[in-house]
């Protein structure tokens, strides 16, 4: 019971190792740019789905995730077990690395509210939209 408990109260910035207030140069993923590609118009806004599609890293991050995956993958025909101990590492990373996103965002509207600053509802919704979109996508893998 003790256990569950303690599971409860768990929080990304317990997962990401990080219990200090976020960096000023934390840098969220702004939202995308509501185009139709299709005919190159502006759309209606659709908030659902910019939270869906906004990414979840940093174009940098992702891509340094990337180049390292496809070096494990290359190395899987020489050294198999050590691709596989080095893939579970880089799996770590990511998901350490998201842990610290989400916690960042956290703690920048934690620091407004102890500063007793109202933080918009409107910033409240797109934090909460990108945790929706998060959980959706980490249930449907």
């Amino acid at each position: 019971m003790e256990r569950r408990e303690q599971e409860r109260d768990l929080t990304t910035g317990d997962i990401a190792g990080s219990t200090h207030p976020a960096d000023e140069t934390a840098r969220p993923a702004g939202p995308q740019s509501p185009i139709d590609g299709s005919e190159g118009q502006p759309s209606t806004p659709d908030p659902e789905a910019e939270a869906t599609s906004q990414p979840l890293l940093t174009t940098g991050d992702a891509e340094g995730f990337h180049r390292r995956w496809e070096s494990i993958q290359i190395g899987f025909v020489d050294e198999p077990r050590r691709a596989v101990e080095d893939a579970d590492k880089l799996v770590a990373e990511v998901i350490r690395r998201l842990a610290e996103t989400f916690s960042e965002e956290r703690s920048r509207l934690e620091d407004q509210w102890g500063r007793g600053e109202d933080v918009p509802t409107d910033d409240l919704r797109l934090t909460l939209q990108r945790y929706r979109s998060f959980f959706h996508r980490l249930l449907s893998t």
